[in-house]
């Protein structure tokens, strides 16, 4: 099926997902994260107590604060390519959470930042030598407050695409909610599934979101394989059988995207890489914004495949301007051999 935008303008892009700030602490070696009993590699939920343990540890380091957030990133990304970007979530009444918004507004983000009871979320990433692995341990306070009641038909009006992070799940009804005003608003909907354990933890729920609501699906191929239980090529034909486009990434392999018997691979763009973080939501960011122009499909993998170049060669998920421009020039002329 091929999915299209409902006018010929410049589309139009609503995310929904944790507004989270990403705290980044550049480490030596594992020693920090054995005395915070944090797997290395691993994504954690911590609480209050622990998270703010962690953050009082980490503040006298230097540490980086950017505004993150999986669907906050990749509505970052549309919006600097000239989306039209709204984003949707919740914060405390404190620093992180005016930030957060601060950084949102920067970038001509429609915010609708509800204000929560607890404080604002923070994703705190620690980047270990000598592979830039990553570990995350996550508070996500204010963030997890967003419930159904929160949601609005007439927020989703008027958006061609509506893009939902995985990492939402914690909260099904708010997802189911989300999904269901956005399939009434007549948008395409993609979902990015996060992390394997989150869709381990949530299978059958993801199944049933996929298969009724979703259009695009991005996942990596861990999470294609606790999605399907096959390895990545065979989960993307089984995913690609649930909704009109599946795209799985392979890391510094590339990509595979299928729609019906449309099939391609996608070579990795290449990078000299320092930080993988936020790589996957910078390629749906690109991936969408080409498929918004009417690109053919490998095309559009091909857009996310530069973008996601760019931003691994910088710690954390802010590509610089320079890095922005080289990619919006290779962008443009490869639109323009595909026009």
């Amino acid at each position: 099926m091929r999915l299209t935008i409902k006018e010929q303008k410049m589309a139009s892009i609503l995310g929904i997902g944790n507004a989270l700030t990403d705290i980044l602490a550049m480490l030596p070696d594992d020693s920090l994260l054995s005395q915070m009993k944090l797997p290395k590699g691993s994504m954690q939920h911590v609480d209050m107590e622990t998270g703010d343990k962690i953050w009082k540890m980490l503040k006298p380091m230097g540490v980086q604060l950017v505004a993150g957030g999986s669907a906050a990133n990749t509505v970052t990304g549309t919006a600097i390519f000239g989306m039209e970007s709204g984003f949707i979530g919740k914060v405390g009444d404190d620093d992180l959470g005016g930030l957060f918004k601060s950084d949102q507004e920067q970038y001509g983000i429609k915010s609708i930042l509800l204000k929560g009871v607890n404080s604002s979320g923070r994703a705190m990433v620690f980047i270990t030598a000598p592979n830039a692995e990553r570990t995350f341990a996550v508070y996500l306070g204010a963030a997890l407050e967003l419930v159904p009641e929160d949601l609005k038909p007439e927020w989703f009006e008027g958006y061609d695409y509506f893009h939902i992070e995985g990492y939402l799940v914690q909260n099904q009804a708010t997802i189911r909610r989300a999904v269901e005003l956005a399939k009434e608003a007549g948008c395409i909907i993609s979902l990015d599934m996060a992390s394997y354990n989150v869709v381990e933890s949530n299978l059958a729920f993801l199944h049933d979101i996929v298969e009724k609501y979703v259009d695009i699906v991005f996942a990596n191929e861990t999470e294609a394989e606790a999605f399907t239980g096959l390895p990545p090529r065979e989960a993307l034909v089984e995913i690609s059988k649930m909704c009109s486009i599946a795209v799985v990434k392979v890391g510094k392999d590339g990509s595979m995207v299928k729609s019906g018997d449309e099939y391609h691979f996608i070579e990795a763009w290449p990078a000299a890489t320092i930080d993988a973080t936020g790589a996957g939501d910078t390629y749906a960011a690109g991936f969408i914004y080409a498929h918004s122009l009417g690109m053919p499909l490998k095309v559009c993998g091909e857009v996310g495949s530069i973008i996601a170049a760019k931003v691994v060669e910088v710690v954390g998920t802010k590509i610089d301007i320079p890095r922005w421009r080289a990619a919006k020039k290779e962008i443009r002329e490869l639109i323009c051999q595909n026009q």
